[in-house]
C-alpha cells in the first residue's frame, strides 16, 4: 500500500510503504495533524480548517493553536508518470480558447517590454500562439522607445534598475495606446494587451475602441475583492458592463481566490506569484506558492467552477518555466496553457537587446524585479518548434509537451491534465552523474 500525499485534487504517489510507517511511528489522531500535507488515512490533517491551525475539540480552549505548514512543491521535486496506453506525438491536440479566440498553441508570451513589442506579437501570432503587450511600459510612454532599450542593456547591472525608474516615470500616452494596438491588428495578430487593475478602470473603453481584442488585468496578487481606503478598487463586474472583450485576470495562487475571480466572468487567470526569473517578489515580499502546487489548487478551483456553473475558464501558469520538462510539468498539473517571459526574451525576435527585466522592476518605491541578461541565441520558430542541437530542452518546447503527451496516451490537454504525478526530488540528479561531472569542465 502507498501513502498518497494530496494537493487538492491532484494525488501524489510516494512510494512508501504505509504499514511500515504506520509501524514505525506511534501517532495519536492529534499527531496527524502535525504532518505538513493531508494523508488520505488521516483525517485530522485532511480535515484541518482553512485557517491552517491544528484542530482541537470546541471545549478544549486552553489549548495551544499552532499555525500548520502543508507541503507545495516546484518543477525540480516533480515528475510525471507514463501512461499505461501511448500514442504517437501528432496525435496530440494542443488548441487554446480564449473567449471567440482559438490558438493552435497554448503558450503565451509575457507582457514585459523586453519581451513583446508589435512586432513580437506579429511573429507570435504567426507561430500559433499569443504574445501580450504591456500598455504601461515604454511602448505607450515613448513614441520610438529604442533608445531607451539600448540604454537598459548597455547600463551596468547597478544602474540598470535606475535607469528604469527614470524611463517608466514618464507618463502613458492615450494616442500611443491606439497606435500600437492598430500596429498589431495591422500586422494580423491578435492583439492582447495588459494593464494593472488600477489603470484598467481608466483605459479600458479607450483600448476597446481602438481595437484591441483581448484585455488582460495583471498584478503581483489580483483579487476579486479588494479593499482601499481611497478610489473604490476595480470592481469586475463594473468593467464587465463597460466593455465586451475576453478578460483575462491574474495572478493568482489559490483556490478561493481563483475561484471569485472566475464567478466574476473572466475569461482566463493567471497562475504565478514570484517564480520569473526577472521578478523579485519572493524575496522582497516572501510571497508565492511553487509553481505545481499553485496550478494543482487552480485547477481544482477551475474544475468546481465547471461542474457549478458549467463553464470553463482556462487557468494559465505564468512564470519560472524554462525547459520542456516544466512546460509539461504545467500541462499535468492542471494548466491550460503557459505564459513565459525569459525563454521569449532570448530570441532575435524580442526588443530588450538579450535582456530582460520583471513588470514591477521599474517601481518607485519598492522595486520586486531585476534586469537579467538572456542573450540573444534562439528564434521563436527553434523555442517553440525546434529543429534544435540542445540538449537542455530550451528548444522545441511545443515538441517536448507533444511527446509528454504521447508518453501518457494524452490526445488532449484535458487529458494530459489527468496523468499521474510523483513526488521525486531526485527527478533532475539520479544516475546524472556524468552529466555534472562535464558540465564543470
Amino acid at each position: 500500500m502507498a501513502l498518497h500525499i494530496t494537493e487538492r485534487s491532484k494525488p501524489f504517489c510516494v512510494d512508501r510503504s504505509a504499514r511500515m510507517f504506520l509501524n514505525s511511528m506511534e501517532l495519536s489522531p492529534r499527531d496527524f495533524a502535525d504532518l505538513s500535507t493531508a494523508v488520505n488515512f488521516s483525517s485530522a490533517a485532511s480535515d484541518m480548517p482553512e485557517s491552517g491551525l491544528a484542530p482541537f475539540a470546541e471545549n478544549d480552549m486552553a489549548a495551544p493553536r499552532f499555525k500548520q505548514l502543508r507541503r507545495a512543491y516546484g518543477f525540480d521535486e516533480v515528475a510525471i508518470v507514463p501512461g499505461d496506453v501511448t500514442i504517437n506525438p501528432e496525435l496530440a491536440e494542443l488548441g487554446l480558447d480564449i473567449g471567440p479566440h482559438h490558438f493552435a498553441i497554448p503558450f503565451l508570451a509575457s507582457a514585459m517590454d523586453a519581451v513583446v513589442d508589435p512586432n513580437f506579437a506579429i511573429a507570435m501570432h504567426k507561430a500559433g500562439g499569443l504574445a501580450v503587450l504591456n500598455l504601461e511600459g515604454v511602448w505607450t510612454k515613448y513614441d520610438d522607445p529604442s533608445g531607451i532599450l539600448e540604454e537598459v542593456a548597455s547600463a551596468s547591472r547597478d544602474e540598470a534598475t535606475r535607469l528604469l525608474q527614470e524611463a517608466y516615470a514618464q507618463p502613458i500616452r492615450e494616442e500611443y495606446i491606439a497606435k500600437r494596438i492598430h500596429e498589431m491588428k495591422a500586422g494580423g495578430a491578435v492583439a492582447a494587451v495588459s494593464l494593472t487593475p488600477m489603470n484598467t478602470k481608466k483605459y479600458a473603453s479607450l483600448i476597446q475602441e481602438a481595437g484591441a481584442d483581448i484585455l488582460v488585468v495583471q498584478s503581483t496578487v489580483t483579487t476579486a475583492r479588494h479593499e482601499s481606503n481611497s478610489v473604490e478598487g476595480l470592481q469586475f463586474d463594473k468593467l464587465f458592463k463597460d466593455i465586451h472583450i475576453p478578460v483575462v485576470v491574474g495572478n493568482t495562487v489559490g483556490f478561493k481566490a481563483t475561484l471569485e475571480i472566475m464567478r466574476t466572468g473572466v475569461a482566463g487567470v493567471l497562475v504565478g506569484v514570484g517564480p520569473g526569473a526577472a521578478c523579485t517578489s519572493r524575496e522582497v515580499l516572501g510571497i508565492g506558492v511553487p509553481q505545481v502546487t499553485a496550478t494543482i489548487d487552480c485547477a481544482a478551483a477551475r474544475d468546481f467552477y465547471l461542474k457549478e456553473s458549467g463553464r470553463y475558464v482556462p487557468i494559465i501558469t505564468d512564470g519560472g518555466i524554462r525547459t520542456g520538462g516544466d512546460v509539461c510539468k504545467c500541462f499535468a498539473s492542471g494548466a491550460d496553457a503557459i505564459m513565459m517571459g525569459s525563454p521569449f526574451a532570448a530570441t532575435v525576435e524580442a526588443p530588450g537587446r538579450g535582456y530582460h527585466w520583471g513588470m514591477a522592476t521599474p517601481h518607485a518605491n519598492l522595486p520586486r524585479g531585476t534586469r537579467v541578461a538572456v542573450g540573444v541565441n534562439t528564434t521563436i520558430q527553434k523555442a517553440l518548434f525546434g529543429p534544435t542541437s540542445r540538449t537542455d530542452g530550451t528548444e522545441n518546447l511545443v515538441g517536448a509537451l507533444r511527446t509528454a503527451m504521447g508518453m501518457c496516451g494524452a490526445h488532449t490537454v484535458r487529458e494530459f491534465q489527468q496523468a499521474e504525478m510523483v513526488i521525486a526530488p531526485a527527478i533532475k540528479t539520479e544516475g546524472k552523474i556524468y552529466q555534472f561531472a562535464q558540465s564543470k569542465d
